[in-house]
């Protein structure tokens, strides 16, 4: 091999090797420190960096991204003398790599025993039960107390949050009794506050119901008693408007007698004195009373008494003259009044001989009068 071509290849092995340990390209997200003969000089940003070979070096590599860390369980006792083990998850992020590498020995370990004290002193002031309900308020204490530490080691913390509290085997079998007990309790509340309510709402449903049916009633009798009141006033406008006499009321009144006699709760039935009174009263209405054609007054009297003696014997009809139209209507009304009082006096007596009964009471009209 030719003399010069060995060192003209040293040469060029040297400017590479140089050319090499001047470049330095960093990462993003990435921070290293540089020592220039064993002292800081200097933090290189992401990107293309250049340092003196030989002299300077590259001490620590840093990620200033959010990191996660994530303690084991550590054992805290409470106010309350009771041994609870606690897991707890950090998230910080380093903010000054210069600080975190030269500050500090190791973060990550200072910042685990640096939070497993504060915790001790926060969860010694509270019993269990404000422990397992404070959360919030220990989280918050936790990191305000590793932001004050960390912030000379170039690191902020930013979240801390306890993942986990474990109490013991034998708290949690009383913790599980008492809210079991508690269940029951709200469940046994519960049931009776529903019966409670359902007895209530059935009360005043019934209430309701009663009132309302109260007040149907009084409205239907009050409604009753207005039609009957009107009809009566009818009737009573109806008889003054006609000039209606007495002749006609007592024709009315024998029309009536049939339908007393036809009732099904009457085992006996009472001819009314009025009877005789009330067939006279229609028979002297339908006859002449023409001074031309009519008899003399004591002819009508004697015809008055021998009616009264014919309802006595068989119920008839007065006497009339012939050759009158006035007269034969009335014959004719008398003999109708006559037969339905006859028919009714019947049906009463026949209904009283069937019941046992062998006296009629009142004035009784017939042929066994």
């Amino acid at each position: 091999m030719d003399p010069v071509v060995i060192p003209i290849l040293v040469a060029a092995l040297v400017v590479v090797f140089l050319v090499a340990a001047t470049v330095r390209i960093v990462p993003q997200a990435r921070r290293y420190n540089i020592e220039r003969f064993g002292r800081y000089r200097r933090t290189l940003q992401p990107g293309l960096n250049f340092v003196l070979p030989v002299a300077d070096r590259v001490n620590t590599k840093l990620d200033v991204r959010e990191q996660v860390y994530s303690s084991d369980p550590k054992p805290v006792i409470t106010e309350d003398n009771l041994v609870v083990n606690i897991d707890t998850v950090l998230y910080y992020q380093i903010t000054d790599p210069r600080a975190a590498a030269y500050e500090v020995a190791d973060y990550l370990h200072a910042i685990d025993q640096l939070t497993v004290t504060t915790l001790r002193n926060v969860i010694g002031s509270m019993d269990l039960e404000g422990t397992l309900t404070s959360r919030e308020e220990i989280n918050a204490r936790l990191r305000a107390v590793l932001d004050d530490a960390t912030g000379k080691w170039g690191i902020r913390v930013n979240r801390v949050e306890i993942k986990a509290i474990d109490p013991p085997n034998t708290i949690k079998e009383a913790m599980e009794k008492q809210m079991r007990a508690e269940r029951d309790k709200r469940a046994a509340i519960l049931h009776a506050e529903g019966e409670r309510q359902a007895k209530i709402l059935t009360a005043e449903g019934t209430k309701q119901k009663d009132i309302l049916e109260a007040q149907g009633t009084q409205q239907a009798m009050i409604l009753r008693a207005d039609g009957e009141s009107k009809a009566v006033e009818l009737v009573f406008q109806a008889v003054h408007r006609n000039n209606a006499d007495a002749k006609v009321l007592a024709y009315k009144y024998l029309e009536t007698l049939p339908d007393l006699a036809r009732s099904d709760n009457n085992t006996f039935w009472v001819i009314p004195g009025e009877l005789t009174e009330a067939i006279r009263t229609v028979t002297t209405a339908f006859g002449d009373r023409s001074p031309a054609t009519g008899p003399p007054p004591g002819a009508q009297r004697q015809d008055a008494t021998d009616a009264d003696a014919s309802d006595k014997d068989h119920v008839g009809a007065p006497e009339v003259e012939a050759n009158s139209t006035l007269a034969l209507d009335a014959v004719a009304a008398a003999d109708e009044a006559a037969k339905q009082a006859a028919v009714a006096v019947s049906d009463a007596k026949a209904e009283a001989e069937a019941a046992g009964e062998t006296r009629l009471p009142g004035r009784a009209s017939g042929p066994d009068a």
